[in-house]
């Protein structure tokens, strides 16, 4: 309950404001003595504010939010605009005088922003990750205990002023009911105040198309990934040499061929458990998890980065045993930095997996691309396989659309 909610309370106020119609004695032809008439025009008068104040009373009462399912992406940009609170108190006040109540904005607040159940599964983790577990839901249900909060005082003291006797009291009941709104509103308005973040917060995020191929970089902190990202699409993400540049999901698209494809950006991935990861990794996770991609594995063997190549490796290992399903391409970036012998630290043992890793610190995975951003070494070779693993992508997802399409038929 915002502006036009503050209007309802306030004319159920106002309404006892009124003078009391005038009474005029008259002599009667029919009957002797005298009788009490009310001006017919001030008794239309009262009439119509009344029922002003019942159609108002039944705008706040009824017409229950329904929750609206939400089966696919986009959810966030279908956000209501949310006022700051104070603009909302200050709007109530000035024109509940003179404009009628007709619907309940804060009411719309908490209908029209989705149930997190019924979002799509990568928007729910976007949500939780962003927001915290919990604070969504928690923000919306302050929302509604302000709006319940507000209505109450204000059908309270329109109550009071139904039982005044006198115009000064009536008034003077008035003015104590504006007060006791204005306490409610300054004392537990931040809840829309917060609710306004979150609307600000969700519409920034970056809106995928489920029915376009994406391509997502992933890989430890600093290796380069936004690097590629800035030479191969049209996103432009903050490049430093620092871990953790990315502190979110970054969405570019990439036009080849004359098509258009989606390119995301993600925060590095460290080597511990699911546990222990922090929300920027699990954000990485989530991506990956839910939207339909194809994985670019970004490598930096130089040791610049900051994550030695064995603690990569380990990485690299346990993304590509997750998601064996995902069409994938290596790269090992910034060979122009790489020695002609780096050092291994493991080259004599003969346990197969110390071999595997010893060939890794060399020449990355079998088969990666060797890229240098800054002398643009391997560039065009990388296009031309993101091209081919993009149009991939595309096959996959109308061979998945039209399994979907003969399942509903059947």
């Amino acid at each position: 309950m915002g502006v036009m909610s503050m209007r309802i309370c306030l004319s159920h106020l106002q309404l006892w404001q009124i003078p009391r119609p005038k009474i005029h004695l008259r002599k009667s032809r029919s009957s002797p003595g005298l009788y009490a008439s009310p001006s017919i025009t001030e008794y239309r008068s009262s009439c119509f504010c009344s029922q002003q104040a019942q159609a108002a009373a039944r705008g706040v009462l009824q017409n229950k939010p329904m929750v609206k399912e939400i089966e696919s992406v986009g959810a966030f940009q279908k956000l209501p605009m949310v006022m700051p609170s104070v603009d909302i108190l200050s709007s109530a006040l000035k024109k509940a005088k003179r404009v009628s109540a007709t619907k309940v904005p804060l009411r719309d607040y908490v209908a029209n922003f989705p149930n997190r159940k019924c979002l799509h599964p990568y928007e729910r983790s976007l949500t939780e990750l962003t927001l915290g577990d919990g604070n969504y839901e928690k923000v919306l249900k302050n929302v509604d205990a302000l709006r319940k909060k507000v209505v109450s005082a204000g059908k309270e003291h329109a109550s009071l002023c139904a039982k005044s006797l006198s115009k000064r009291e009536a008034e003077e009941r008035l003015s104590e009911g504006l007060q006791r709104l204005e306490e409610v509103f300054n004392r537990e308005g931040k809840a829309v105040d917060d609710l306004l973040n979150i609307a600000k917060t969700l519409r920034a995020m970056p809106v995928v198309d489920l029915e376009t191929p994406t391509l997502c970089l992933v890989g430890a902190p600093n290796v380069g990934k936004s690097s590629l990202v800035r030479v191969i699409s049209t996103g432009k993400p903050e490049v430093c040499n620092y871990p953790f540049t990315t502190r979110g999901i970054l969405m570019g698209h990439i036009n080849l061929g004359y098509q258009n494809f989606q390119i995301t950006d993600t925060p590095g991935l460290l080597q511990r458990r699911d546990e222990d990861r922090n929300n920027l990794e699990k954000l990485t996770l989530a991506v990956l998890t839910h939207l339909p991609t194809a994985i670019l594995f970004v490598h930096d063997l130089s040791g610049e980065c900051g994550t030695s190549p064995s603690d990569q490796f380990t990485i690299y290992k346990e993304i590509k045993e997750r998601f064996s399903d995902h069409i994938w391409l290596d790269v090992v970036s910034k060979c122009d930095l790489l020695q002609t012998s780096p050092v291994a630290y493991v080259t004599e043992d003969e346990d197969s997996e110390h071999l595997e890793m010893a060939s890794y610190r060399k020449m990355g995975p079998d088969g990666a691309i060797r890229v240098s951003v800054m002398n643009e070494e391997g560039l065009n070779e990388l296009k031309d396989r993101v091209y081919q693993m993009l149009v991939g992508q595309m096959d996959r997802i109308k061979s998945r659309s039209n399994e979907d399409n003969a399942e509903v038929a059947t």
